[in-house]
């Protein structure tokens, strides 16, 4: 079995986020939605969303932090657009147990948007725990360590052009490097 598998090619991922971008500007159509994107890992699929949006929108971030190992999340960096009234897209890189979504959407809440939906580019619906509106996904995927395309292997490889599946996590924990040809094949 190879160590790393591709689960959606730049070609795939690209269609598919065009169509994403497609749905949700109908869905918009007259309205003018504030994107938030989830530091660090949404970058390029936020960046591809809204290239593939025709309709104005905003583009706002905000990051989240972990404390202690014990599962709390909180908030290092707020959006810095006032979203009061406003129709709101959070945009996720993944979407898995859900806590972490229901929490930034109770966050979201308190700001008394008209509307709050959210959009992932992955959606780990197995692995959910708590039940959480995902009503754009762009792919339902697996358990698997996924790398490429906004996700990262300690900081590095979030500029792969593709998405895989890492398969034994142990090549990647004994060799960072590993990863590299099928990140960057051309440099190879």
């Amino acid at each position: 079995m190879p160590d790393f598998v591709e689960v959606a090619s730049e070609e795939a991922l690209s269609r598919r986020v065009a169509e994403l971008g497609e749905e949700i500007s109908s869905d918009y159509r007259n309205r003018t939605p504030v994107m938030i994107g989830v530091l660090n890992g949404c970058v390029p699929f936020i960046a591809d969303l809204v290239r593939a949006m025709s309709v104005d929108l905003v583009v706002d971030f905000l990051s989240l932090t972990r404390f202690d190992g014990s599962g709390r999340v909180g908030m290092a960096l707020d959006a810095g657009v006032p979203l009061a009234g406003r129709d709101v897209i959070l945009v996720e890189d993944i979407v898995d147990t859900g806590l972490t979504l229901v929490t930034l959407r109770k966050i979201l809440g308190l700001h008394e948007v008209a509307s709050l939906t959210t959009v992932a580019l992955l959606d780990k619906a197995p692995r959910r725990i708590v039940d959480v509106p995902v009503e754009y996904r762009g792919f339902e995927v697996g358990d698997e360590f996924l790398i490429g395309y906004g996700l990262d292997w300690e900081h590095s490889y979030r500029n792969a052009r593709g998405l895989w599946a890492v398969m034994d996590l142990a090549v990647l924990q004994a060799d960072s490097a590993a990863f590299a040809p099928f990140a960057y094949p051309a440099s190879v």
